[in-house]
């Protein structure tokens, strides 16, 4: 089987034109999740009416799913841990690539350089003229049968009741430690926090925002210092501290295109149950048995399955 390829092209007149309608939206965008974060609802109208006339999507549907989906999560806290079952639902039809996820994601919690939890790979398929490409939103699984857990030093990576694979820093002594567990993760979803900043070395020295405290796995840290999660393992987390919050991930109200859905997989009232119900859906390596908590619909899409076999989405 020939695998797809990942091209890369000099931007365009048009593109860039387009590049910077986008933006513009992504700043909407920005406004409607601190419009569900506010629970305004008279804010949240507002703003989607803004993001939907610039991108076309009905108001209605941009501003009901991530208000379904915010009261799915608090009605989700109304119950004990272990009974709730956190899950993504992903639909590759809707994302526009415009990474506005990734920038989010990183903004969230507090990355360094060569550490991304979110990444859009770009999949070309097909010959002239019929050439297709996708873009496909990806980040940790949240296996539940992690093999990364298994590689890791004792209780290092632990499998949350919730279902969120959860890495304690503390238990990552060396980079001996990470490179196991990352070897053994099918989705090449770990990464090495080597202590390194964007703005170490430019005029002003280290900028303030990277050196913020920010939580992760209910507890406060901060990379100033140089303490964990400075040589240790790092993740997505389905940010779990928004979702303790009551509000939903960082990457859910950032997308631009609505191709993000996350909620309570055993409440049958949530969106995402309403998702795995309706469509054809499936999982990224489902035959390495780690049975991952992220679900991409494939309706309309040809050759998904082989193409999402490739390596082309996780090196």
């Amino acid at each position: 089987m020939n695998e797809p390829t990942m091209t890369t092209k000099s931007p365009s007149v048009s593109e860039r034109r387009k590049f910077l309608k986008l933006a513009g939206v992504g700043a909407a965008g920005a406004v409607v999740a601190a419009a569900m974060d506010r629970s305004g609802s008279g804010v949240a109208k507002r703003a989607a009416s803004t993001l939907a006339t610039r991108t076309d999507f009905a108001q209605t549907e941009i501003q009901n799913a991530l208000l379904r989906m915010q009261e799915d999560v608090r009605r989700a806290l109304t119950k004990p841990v272990h009974e709730r079952s956190w899950v993504m639902v992903i639909d590759p039809r809707r994302c526009v690539g415009c990474q506005a996820c990734v920038v989010s994601c990183k903004a969230e919690n507090v990355t360094p350089p060569g550490v991304s939890y979110r990444t859009v790979p770009e999949i070309e398929f097909g010959t002239y003229p019929r050439l297709n490409r996708l873009f496909m939103p990806t980040n940790c699984m949240q296996c539940d049968d992690p093999p990364c857990a298994r590689a890791a030093p004792p209780g290092a990576i632990v499998k949350r009741p919730d279902g969120i694979v959860a890495v304690d820093y503390t238990k990552f002594r060396s980079r001996e430690d990470f490179q196991r567990a990352q070897q053994a993760c099918p989705y090449t979803a770990l990464y090495f926090d080597d202590g390194s900043f964007y703005t170490r070395e430019t005029p002003g020295s280290t900028q303030a925002y990277e050196m913020r405290e920010f939580s992760e796995y209910e507890s406060r840290y901060t990379r100033a210092s140089g303490q964990p999660p400075v040589g240790s393992a790092r993740k997505c987390h389905f940010c779990l501290h928004r979702l303790n919050a009551g509000m939903l991930p960082a990457c859910v109200t950032t997308c631009i295109g609505g191709a993000m859905y996350f909620g309570d997989k055993s409440d049958p009232q949530s969106l995402v149950s309403e998702l795995l119900a309706r469509h054809r859906v499936m999982r990224i390596k489902e035959s390495a048995g780690t049975q991952p908590r992220v679900y991409y619909i494939e309706d309309e899409i040809p050759n998904v399955r082989q193409l999402l076999s490739c390596r082309v989405c996780h090196r």
